[in-house]
């Protein structure tokens, strides 16, 4: 009768069952401090500069005088960037935009590359080793390396296998070929010196897309390519209906990479001194705020804006595919 009357007796509804932990009190402080001490250098030296960066844009300061001297301006740092100077903001994000059209063709290369070396063809290591080298350098000594070794007018070695006399790859600014745009000038246009360092950065990016694609294969399931070869496929139905898009993961991150990379490219244009024609959004920010009449504080700030905004909208799309991923 006891046994029947306590099995009957219900647990109160609004009591919870509490959760037994492992964790000592040590083990939580040291969580917190693992979690707590990243956390708050991203948010110190990432969000912090970027909030800061967002509230200086709608303001005037030339970063010489007492922060009090910072005066409030509203939209008009954006007001004059898209209006009258549009020709280093339109410049700068077209050749931004060829950045986009060229490192995907390079990571279409890469791919390809990454495809034959699946094959376990001989050399492979070899192989492997040669296109990954460059990924190992920034694209700031990929720059220097490039302008001294292959661009130079003297000692390149472009110059010495090029036909008729010596190119000067870095310094001629001529267009290859311009839009003419009524309200922008000068034209719109792909110079000869950013052509060649369209080129320098090819040569880094197509062995870090191989690479990242190579990983990518030798995760397909084998059985697959084997259902496809019974049924009749060919290589390239193969690749098309049943790796490609097994590799759907790996083409989602080498498009943020590939996007975000050609946005935030500066280094290597440094390394070969800014070159007339060579303009991109992270050249247009260093100017005004380090260059030749810099100072301009309110002026970089909106153009790492619009470049922020340029490399969120990327950003956002690789989260949400991420997330939809996961919850199917």
């Amino acid at each position: 009768m006891e046994a029947t009357a306590a099995s009957s007796v219900k647990p109160h509804r609004g009591a919870r069952r509490r959760r037994s932990s492992t964790l000592t009190g040590r083990d939580r402080i040291w969580l917190w401090f693992m979690v707590g001490v990243p956390a708050f250098l991203h948010i110190a030296l990432v969000w912090v500069p970027a909030g800061l960066t967002v509230a200086l844009s709608f303001s005037e300061w030339d970063n010489l005088a007492p922060l009090s001297d910072i005066s409030a301006t509203g939209f008009r740092n954006y007001w004059i960037i898209f209006t009258i100077f549009e020709a280093d903001l339109f410049g700068a994000l077209f050749n931004n935009l060829m950045l986009v059209v060229w490192l995907t063709v390079c990571s279409a290369i890469g791919m390809l590359f990454a495809y034959l070396l699946d094959k376990n063809i001989r050399g492979t290591a070899v192989y492997q080793s040669i296109y990954y080298f460059p990924v190992v350098l920034s694209l700031a000594v990929v720059g220097f390396i490039w302008k001294s070794t292959m661009f130079s007018r003297d000692r390149g070695l472009l110059n010495e296998i090029w036909p008729g006399g010596p190119v000067d790859f870095v310094g001629d600014g001529t267009k290859l070929f311009s839009f003419d745009i009524p309200f922008l000038d000068p034209a719109l246009g792909l110079s000869k010196n950013f052509a060649a360092l369209l080129v320098a950065m090819a040569w880094r990016h197509i062995g870090y897309i191989m690479v990242m694609y190579l990983a990518g294969l030798k995760a397909v399931d084998p059985a697959l390519r084997e259902a496809a070869q019974i049924d009749g496929c060919n290589e390239w139905q193969s690749f098309r209906r049943v790796v490609f898009p097994s590799l759907r993961p790996i083409n989602v991150i080498v498009v943020v990479i590939t996007v975000i990379e050609a946005l935030r490219a500066y280094d290597i244009i440094a390394a070969l001194n800014e070159p007339r024609g060579t303009d991109v959004m992270g050249t247009l920010v260093t100017k005004s705020l380090l260059g030749e009449g810099g100072g301009r504080v309110g002026f970089g700030s909106a153009y790492g804006v619009v470049l922020l905004l340029l490399c969120l909208g990327f950003i956002i799309w690789y989260v949400t595919n991420h997330y939809r991923e996961s919850e199917l």
